[in-house]
């Protein structure tokens, strides 16, 4: 008997047509023109026929583009209903009337809701008194108006509460214009900051701005200005000359330093100033050393420092005086340990809060000043879970907000009390028509990879989700950067596992999951086992029965757009289908452009092809340079024409390539969305289309296999 409650595929076969998976129809699929373009490096030769399609401003650039737009929505117009009715439930369970919970900084409490057929977020406060009234600090909605893109972000507030400096791009090329706002009247300042990050903070002055600007070309933050509202023209303070690093500015936890910080993939360095000083010099904290990592922050009359220092590979606390800043003088608070990862920490008046990972799983502990070896752990139940700090912005408060979530459990934001040493939740994400966890199991489990490395994979699926092989399943990944992905709620994963799809997140090397180790062993001259990692864990929940290499889908974004790459390339035959989101595919020819954004940045994470032994190394797995002549998964490619990050050219030269050698008939195609860039739409509900067009493919493609 099919459960009543799993949407089944027969169903969904007389709900829609079919993708199109032999190239017979009346559209023939695109074919990018072939010019030769001979890379020469290290007397090796690479021969790019796609090449051209860098030439963003060439009008037969833009007409390739849009071709793939127009094959993509003519080969899945059969999934439009579906796309229709997904992008309906996905947004049905999200409540439109919403509101984060307040939190209190400085007298004033500051929350965001949201209103009933709006996209964007309108940012409030209320003073900390009875009956106070709301005032609303921007209504995106109205700010928006006119615009294809609209991203507001780096809000501060003045010390004196008065004025509020935030960023508005309008290209989703993250290069932000800084406008500040008078609080008092409503009225925007005429001063008009172009160029920057987004990143500003503000000396104690209440008329200084600090803020970090890109560079024109790579997009690189390399500079950091003073700004003194209604005067001359911005005043460069400090200029990051080192390709590698980039930088930017911020405040201390006691509001005492402004605070420049300079970082590479390995290395930092910080300078320091007194707030109370905007137009004095800053100092050098701690001069960089290759492979040095620090981060600082000041509290009661100490800076307190989470290193690598001393060998210290999964970092500790350490701590000096105001005045004896270098590494000579600091001193261990919290010791490094071989199983425990720090990630972060949070200082409070009688208190500190560290923020760990320990056996692949965050985990929020307490160390009061008078007792501080003997810390407390807040319990969490699920087997794997999402969690983190949240906005405790008061020192002297005694209730810690964190975040929490998990793959069957709505993210909800929670309070643990001090004193009391129990846990309320303040509020959980509302799913509108109801939600009943107990239908969804999460699960853990553990893949063995090549070199034997236990592999941790995080699941869920529906309770009547047969184990027999039959379930499609979508496999995630990103494995990066140090980046580690924490299993947490989706409202619209919901809409894969009612039909009966289990969800999977991959926790390969390259992220941090399992400790700094487990960064440095998925990087540089070890990057393959982030691949290798992956595949081990397709082939487990396949052993396992979870699903079958006939309905097992790979997916990743940006850098997992890599990792999904290269594994279609090495193991084509384990995967029914790939969604690539923004993909990093053309590694060796990017890795080489030194005008690209980001490039210098990341010789620390994938090495620098300007040496042979990286540049041979890279070679053996970007996913562009090993297109072969094989049979591939379908495949569902997305990107956007001003993405900064992985620059569009990428996608199309790949999939370009991929038509060319590939020997069968499978789905291949390309979403470019021409408005946009790395972070997709802007609107709260705009990118659910996106979302749906994506559930959509894999459902089709899955359905058309289970015919």
């Amino acid at each position: 008997m099919i459960p009543k409650t799993i949407i089944p595929f027969v169903a969904i076969a007389a709900l829609v047509g079919c993708t199109q998976t032999k190239n017979d129809s009346a559209m023939q699929q695109p074919k990018a023109k072939k010019i030769s373009k001979v890379l020469n490096t290290h007397n090796d030769q690479r021969v790019d026929h796609y090449y051209w399609l860098n030439e963003r401003d060439n009008p037969e650039v833009i007409a390739y583009l849009e071709e793939e737009n127009a094959y993509r929505e003519h080969i899945m117009a059969g999934t439009k209903d579906l796309q229709d009715s997904l992008y309906a439930e996905i947004k049905g369970r999200i409540k439109e009337d919403d509101e984060s919970v307040p939190y209190l900084l400085d007298g004033y409490w500051y929350y965001t809701r949201y209103e009933t057929g709006k996209e964007y977020p309108i940012y409030c406060r209320k003073a900390n008194e009875e009956d106070a009234e709301e005032t609303i600090l921007f209504d995106v909605n109205d700010m928006a108006d006119g615009y294809d893109y609209y991203q507001l972000g780096g809000l501060r507030i003045s010390p004196d509460n008065q004025k509020v400096a935030f960023a508005v791009d309008t290209v989703s090329r993250r290069i932000y214009t800084i406008y500040v706002k008078d609080l008092r009247t409503g009225e925007i300042l005429p001063d008009k900051l172009e160029g920057t990050t987004g990143n500003c903070t503000w000396a104690a002055d209440n008329a200084t701005l600090f803020f970090s600007k890109r560079d024109n070309q790579t997009l690189r933050a390399n500079q950091i200005y003073r700004y003194a509202l209604g005067g001359d023209d911005p005043e460069l303070v400090y200029e990051e000359t080192d390709e590698t690093f980039v930088c930017s500015v911020g405040k201390t936890r006691d509001k005492r330093h402004i605070v420049i910080h300079s970082n590479a993939t390995l290395s930092d360095e910080f300078r320091i100033l007194n707030a109370e000083d905007p137009n004095g010099t800053f100092e050098v904290f701690q001069p960089r050393v290759r492979g040095l990592e620090y981060s600082i922050d000041g509290f009661n009359n100490r800076w307190y420092i989470i290193t690598n220092a001393q060998e210290a590979t999964n970092f500790k606390l350490m701590t000096t005086d105001l005045e004896n800043t270098t590494l000579d003088h600091w001193k261990n608070l919290i010791d490094h340990r071989e199983d425990v990862l720090l990630e972060d920490v949070e200082l409070f008046d009688d208190f500190l809060v560290v923020e760990e990972k320990s056996n692949g799983l965050t985990r929020i502990g307490l160390r009061m000043w008078t007792a501080f070896d003997s810390p407390t752990y807040i319990e969490m139940d699920d087997p794997t879970y999402g969690l983190g700090l949240g906005n405790n912005p008061e020192p002297s408060q005694r209730r810690i907000r964190f975040g929490y979530s998990s793959l069957n459990q709505p993210s909800s934001v929670r309070e643990y009390d001090i004193d009391k040493q129990t846990t309320q939740i303040l509020k959980e994400t509302e799913v509108v028509g109801g939600y009943d966890k107990t239908q969804y199991i999460s699960e853990r489990l553990w893949a063995t990879a090549t070199d034997g490395t236990k592999v941790p994979i995080s699941l869920v699926r529906h309770v009547d989700t047969p184990l027999d092989g039959s379930a499609p399943m979508v496999l995630y990944g990103y494995g990066s950067y140090g980046y580690s992905l924490d299993a947490t709620f989706s409202v619209a994963r919901l809409s894969l596992l009612q039909r009966g799809f289990v969800y999977a997140i991959a926790h390969i090397r390259g992220g941090s999951e399992m400790g700094r180790q487990w960064y440095e062993d998925g990087k540089l001259r070890k990057k393959r086992n982030t691949f290798t990692d992956f595949i081990a864990c397709a082939e487990h929940v396949i052993a396992e029965g979870y699903t079958s290499d006939k309905n097992l889908f790979a997916w990743g974004g940006s850098a997992g757009g890599l990792l999904v790459g290269a594994v279609a390339n090495m193991r084509p035959d384990l995967f029914r289908g790939v969604v690539a989101e923004v993909p990093f595919v053309d590694v060796v020819t990017t890795m080489l452009d030194e005008s690209i954004p980001l490039t210098t940045g990341e010789y620390d994470e994938w090495g620098n092809p300007n040496e042979k032994q990286y540049y041979d190394y890279m070679k053996t797995y970007s996913p562009y340079d090993n297109v072969t002549v094989q049979d591939y998964p379908a495949m569902l490619i997305t990107t956007g024409l001003h993405d900064s990050q992985v620059q569009y050219w990428e996608p199309a030269k790949w999939i370009a390539l991929l038509r060319e050698k590939r020997t069968n008939n499978e789905p291949l195609l390309l979403y470019c969305e021409m408005t946009t860039g790395h972070g997709g739409a802007s609107g709260r509900f705009a990118a659910l289309k996106e979302v749906a067009m994506k559930y959509a493919f894999v459902i089709d493609v899955s359905r058309a296999i289970n015919e």
